[in-house]
């Protein structure tokens, strides 16, 4: 069951790593207002790949897995549960509604009886509620990553999924040895923007997919991204990771690259997703000529889907390498340089409902911080930092975390610095700010 945790577990857990870069999940969740229909819950999610998925409520049934007798091959997760939910009955909420549903889930499973693990992986962006009973006012949602595993022997373990990395610190083997829930999102009631800074997108889908199937009360044909009943590789890792693999002590390494997904695709319709990440300029003096060039980095949906730079002299052009939705570009060298710059995303994708998004970015310089100590015996804060713009007089400030104007670098050229009294204890963090509107941020560093 995937129950909301009030104290996520994490048991023998040394460290838990997601990789990096930190992935731009979901995007967007539906705003209100929520009806009865939809338990009170927001109607959709959608992923940075545009893909838009309802709750999933529809009693379709697949065309490819027959379910057992008085147990149907339901395209979505529609648990029953006795004296909440009787799945032979009309959904209607609150009298006859699951206690858990969801928009995605997606699971997998390594099962090697001979090395003695048994691998769970389950994750979901989940609509539950708080105090578990079917009560209006007490609705939350959540993303979920859970790993379980029983493990013959102490040791590290390493689990790669589709939304990261995790390592575990393993002090004696068993079953449930590794026993990891990771809920983000759950907040106060009705409030659904936490699943969106979740581990979880975008969205899993199956290779075989979209499916199309009937739904039996109404007659309409829906599309759902994969077959909760059958087991298949899948796309959408935002890392391309598109399996479970466990490593571990005495050479042990199995992955799965097959899982079951489910998720009903809307019919709402949507701006393209787009975010920017980074759009900063380089500007050099060479054998006398000036020379700038820009780079560009936005997440938006992968091809078909395109992301185009529109009215930009010099022409840059962006790239999409690996699916997953990262895209990026190099201007060619120019002496002059835009204010701003704008890129444009269009999905074209049939099966997301998506209209294009035109999005302006701010051209700043590419500020680097190269140093930043704090000498415990002299109360001294070293910083170092350089900008991309070597030409033209750019002043560098840096603050502390949360803004306290710590001093202004000086040097000549791209390279600047300071030194300074910083007592009596050193910020744990300094951002370096350009007066061409870049900025880097960097932990502290403590030496003798």
């Amino acid at each position: 069951m995937h129950r909301p945790t009030p104290h996520p577990l994490a048991l023998l857990v040394l460290a838990s790593l997601t990789q990096a870069p930190a992935q731009a999940a979901l995007y967007d969740v539906d705003p209100g207002p929520y009806t009865p229909a939809t338990g009170g819950f927001a109607a959709w999610y959608q992923d940075t790949h545009g893909r838009v998925l309802d709750l999933c409520l529809t009693k379709a049934v697949s065309s490819r897995v027959a379910g057992a007798p008085g147990a149907p091959s339901y395209m979505c997760v529609l648990n029953p549960a006795p004296g909440v939910f009787d799945d032979t009955q009309p959904i209607a909420f609150p009298d006859n509604y699951p206690d858990e549903t969801f928009w995605f889930t997606a699971d997998a499973a390594i099962v090697d009886a001979a090395r003695g693990i048994d691998l769970s992986y389950g994750t979901a962006i989940e609509a539950a509620f708080a105090a578990e009973d079917v009560h209006d006012g007490d609705q939350v949602s959540f993303a979920r990553v859970r790993i379980r595993v029983d493990v013959p022997t102490a040791g590290t373990y390493i689990v790669t999924h589709p939304y990261g990395v995790e390592v575990f610190d393993v002090p004696a083997g068993g079953r449930r040895a590794i026993n990891m829930t990771r809920d983000i999102g759950i907040g106060s009631p009705k409030t659904y923007t936490g699943a969106l800074k979740g581990d979880v997108g975008p969205f899993l889908r199956g290779v075989g997919g979209p499916y199309t199937e009937r739904n039996p009360e109404t007659g309409v044909s829906e599309r759902f991204i994969g077959d909760p009943n059958l087991n298949e590789a899948v796309t959408g890792s935002p890392f391309n990771t598109n399996f479970v693999r466990i490593e571990g002590p005495n050479g042990l390494d199995l992955r799965t690259t097959l899982f079951s997904i489910s998720g009903k695709l809307s019919e709402t319709v949507r701006p393209t997703p787009v975010i920017a990440q980074r759009s900063t300029y380089s500007r050099h003096e060479e054998d006398g000529v000036l020379h700038a060039q820009q780079d560009v980095f936005v997440q938006a949906p992968p091809p078909p889907g395109t992301a185009t730079l529109i009215s930009q002299t010099p022409t840059l052009s962006l790239t999409e390498a690996n699916g997953t939705g990262a895209w990026y570009g190099q201007s060619a060298l120019n002496p002059t340089l835009p204010v701003n710059l704008q890129v444009t995303a269009d999905n074209q994708l049939a099966i997301a409902s998506n209209t294009p998004t035109t999005l302006t970015l701010p051209l700043t310089d590419l500020v680097v911080i190269q140093r930043a100590e704090y000498s415990l015996s002299s109360g001294e804060l070293t910083v170092v930092a350089s900008t991309s713009d070597e030409t033209s007089a750019t002043d560098l400030t840096a603050t502390t975390g949360n803004g306290v104007p710590i001093s202004d670098l000086s040097g000549d050229g791209a390279v600047k610095s300071f030194t300074t009294r910083h007592t009596p204890i050193p910020p744990a963090t300094v951002t370096v700010s350009s007066t061409k509107g870049g900025s880097d941020s960097e932990e502290v560093e403590l030496v003798p």
